[in-house]
């Protein structure tokens, strides 16, 4: 409104009786619970879980290693899977992201695994990167899958 004269700015006059009928409403927004992707997202069946692993739980892997596509292509089939996973081109590299991410699982070649053996904390287990694994994905997930059941996190 504009003035003393009480009509709508930009309407004639002589429009006495002017309405707001060409005015578009305000969309409603979405209900916020439908919008939620919460409860049924964490329901959905993920690679690194089964159904008897604790809920919402997605194992951080933890991969050393200087071979970078060997550690590209690993990381990209367990993030395709779900796990979390970090990467450390070295062993002193890989000891201090230890200490700072606490990895569920560390995955290494032979040299490397027997160094982190020795200096890693002891719950946390240590899978040795065979030949096997580095052509066949599914035998490094097979791995990583046997470690966390024989030595489950969080116990």
């Amino acid at each position: 409104m504009a003035g003393g004269n009480g009509r709508m700015i930009g309407t004639p006059a002589g429009d006495a009786k002017h309405t707001m009928s060409n005015v578009v409403p305000f969309p409603s927004m979405p209900d916020r619970a439908k919008m939620s992707r919460g409860p049924e997202r964490r329901r959905k069946s993920r690679g690194g879980r089964r159904t008897d692993d604790t809920s919402g739980f997605a194992p951080l892997v933890l991969l050393v290693g200087d071979d970078s596509s060997t550690i590209d292509a690993s990381e990209a089939v367990l993030a395709k899977l779900r796990f979390a996973v970090t990467t450390s081109p070295g062993v002193d590299e890989a000891l201090r992201v230890l200490a700072g991410l606490r990895p569920d699982i560390v995955v290494a070649d032979a040299d490397a695994a027997s160094r982190i053996r020795i200096e890693a904390p002891e719950h946390v287990p240590v899978v040795v990167m065979t030949e096997a694994m580095r052509e066949d994905r599914e035998a490094l997930i097979d791995g990583i899958r046997q470690a966390l059941r024989a030595n489950p996190p969080g116990r």
